[in-house]
């Protein structure tokens, strides 16, 4: 769960993460609750005056998991996909663990913490006519998964990227996209072979692609020549060079980019393989880039061990 800031004028504002795709993203957090060992013989045998204790935390847990952004100020209201907390009931206390999951742009850390401090509250507030010694401690984020901070794939492939306008390699327009690339992939770790800017011609694209595969280049990243134009070549020169086509990174980078404006669905980015080095093509504006980037970056690292022979990353 990203929390707040101060924004300009000094006032607290929540993290804005629309910009961020939606991913697959877990919490798992734990705590304890220390009591009478006789505390835990009425427990076990549900002999306290308010009834089934730990059913009872369980539900407020998962309760308190739900509503995290009504108690929280500023943390982000999210859609969750299962929540889960276990009890483990020891000589002197009772450890929680809660789990939580989510397809959502940020994390549930918040949430996952949320769960374990009122289910260990609740078991408090229950048991507290009998036991007034009890203790809650070591409420602690245990894991977290997803998300840009938790990607395990170190290696980051050879990258050049190409610039296609007639425009911008006549001087007439400054390149902005080809420099948001750049600084995309260069600051994910990836070393950056060339930026070049070339016009909109089929031979002058086929022959900076052959010259980096040829070179080794791993990943070959272009931005324009993807519309509708006359001049719009990019993805007629590309689909015959492709040896297999890479639909996913299609879908993913149009299902992203559509829910932000309804004209990405005039785009006809494509993306491929030739021989053993990926290639992506993007339209030329710098929002559809920038898109682009919040999409890729990390999860496009994931192909390479895989292209390499060496099976899923995990």
């Amino acid at each position: 769960m990203e929390f707040s800031h101060l924004d300009r004028s000094g006032h607290l504002a929540m993290v804005d993460v629309s910009a961020k795709p939606g991913s697959f993203r877990t919490a798992q957090a734990t705590g304890y609750i220390v009591m009478q060992p006789a505390t835990i013989a009425l427990l076990t045998q549900e002999s306290l005056p308010k009834g089934n204790v730990l059913t009872t935390a369980k539900l407020a847990g998962i309760l308190a998991a739900k509503n995290t952004a009504h108690l929280i100020p500023l943390c982000h209201q999210l859609a969750l996909s299962w929540v889960d907390i276990v009890f483990d009931v020891q000589d002197d206390r009772i450890a929680i663990a809660a789990t939580v999951k989510t397809k959502e742009s940020t994390g549930v850390e918040m949430e996952a913490l949320t769960a374990v401090s009122v289910a260990a509250l609740t078991i408090y507030d229950m048991c507290k006519a009998v036991d007034k010694t009890m203790e809650i401690s070591s409420i602690t984020l245990q894991k977290k998964t997803g998300g840009k901070s938790t990607s395990t794939v170190a290696y980051r492939p050879k990258t050049s990227i190409l610039v296609l306008s007639d425009s911008i390699a006549s001087g007439q327009a400054v390149d902005r996209s080809g420099r948001l690339l750049r600084e995309g992939f260069e600051g994910a770790g990836c070393p950056i072979g060339e930026v070049r800017v070339i016009a909109d011609n089929n031979d002058a694209i086929n022959t900076v692609i052959d010259e980096w595969v040829a070179a080794g280049i791993e990943l070959i990243i272009t931005t324009g020549g993807t519309g509708l134009g006359p001049r719009d070549v990019t993805v007629d020169v590309m689909n015959q060079k492709f040896s297999r086509k890479l639909p996913g990174i299609e879908q993913a980078l149009f299902h992203w980019g559509q829910g932000k404006t309804t004209t990405a669905m005039l785009s006809r980015l494509v993306a491929g393989m030739v021989g053993s080095t990926m290639v992506i093509c993007l339209p030329g504006s710098s929002s559809a880039v920038q898109d682009a980037l919040e999409v890729l970056v990390p999860s496009i690292f994931h192909a390479f061990s895989m292209i390499k022979g060496e099976g899923h990353s995990c």
